[in-house]
């Protein structure tokens, strides 16, 4: 049997900090993690996909948790193929980029030395994490026009590849890599070929974006569940802000459909993530204290 960590995708989350949950006197980036710390033994770190970590951050959440305190963080978004600001780039990118270029930055606009320089300012970035033995995984989380296919898959390699000293995960939001009997055994099956943790999920259904509530285990290294919330009436509205879209207090029966998953997933892996996504106000970890609670001890 492995070992299930609990936690949650942001412990600095706005509507977080104003709902009270952290005490009066956690009133400091340093109190707070020392806090969210003391309550839970892992947290995704969510910022990382909006903009570059620093050696300095990832120095600092070292010394502000405990020795068996892990960190899972999602890739940047340059690096899955999402649409990038390029205010989110380092300055000496941004200076090199032509006049017209446009407002959402892709792989594409950038010049190869470029966007190699970004994958490795992310990797130095957190070495510091790894050194201390407190680097989960990085949660490569791909967008809704990531098809399956060969392309695909090489991409998928590529980055595992290109972060060689790190353990990866994949996430994906399409739904056709699901999409019936045969491609989810194909979808699977490379995964485990290739010894990289799927990340399961539980999230609205209906849309493109959306992947059955699966429990499957493709490495014996880790196992890794993300919690989205079922908010099906804003999940696929374009305009709506991300806490819209992730404002769902999950009410103990839904949690309990995850139980014997979870103890499946603990039988398979060593190491089995539960993260709470659904990250307005207490939400998550009120969320992620209950299921919790509901996991039987061994």
């Amino acid at each position: 049997m492995g070992i299930v960590r609990l936690g949650t995708a942001s412990w600095t989350d706005r509507t977080l900090l104003e709902s009270g949950w952290y005490p009066p006197d956690a009133d400091t980036p340093e109190g707070r993690l020392k806090h969210y710390a003391s309550q839970f033994d892992i947290v995704e770190v969510d910022s990382t996909y909006y903009g570059l970590p620093s050696q300095r951050n990832s120095g600092l959440w070292v010394e502000r948790t405990p020795k068996d305190f892990t960190f899972d963080v999602k890739a940047f978004s340059l690096m899955t193929g999402h649409p990038t600001k390029a205010r989110s780039l380092p300055k000496d990118i941004r200076e090199d980029l032509p006049e017209d270029a446009p407002a959402n930055l892709y792989p594409k606009h950038l010049p190869k030395d470029a966007v190699g320089r970004v994958w490795e300012m992310f990797a130095e970035s957190l070495m510091p994490l790894h050194s201390a033995g407190k680097l989960g995984v990085i949660m490569f989380q791909y967008p809704e026009w990531f098809m399956p296919g060969k392309r695909s898959r090489e991409e998928i390699v590529a980055a595992r590849n290109r972060l060689s000293e790190y353990d990866i995960a994949v996430e994906f939001r399409q739904a056709r890599w699901f999409g019936d009997e045969r491609s989810t055994r194909w979808t699977l099956d490379f995964l485990r070929d290739e010894d990289i943790p799927f990340v399961c999920v539980d999230m609205p259904q209906g849309f493109n974006s959306s992947l059955p509530p699966l429990a499957e285990a493709t490495s014996d290294r880790l196992a890794i569940v993300r919690f989205h919330g079922r908010r099906s009436e804003t999940w696929g509205k374009r305009g709506v802000p991300v806490i819209e879209r992730f404002k769902y207090d999950y009410p103990e029966e839904e949690l309990k459909e995850w139980v014997p998953k979870v103890k499946e997933l603990e039988e398979r892996a060593k190491e089995t993530h539960a993260l709470f996504n659904n990250c307005y106000r207490d939400y998550a970890p009120r969320n992620a204290r209950t299921f919790g609670d509901l996991l039987p001890e061994e």
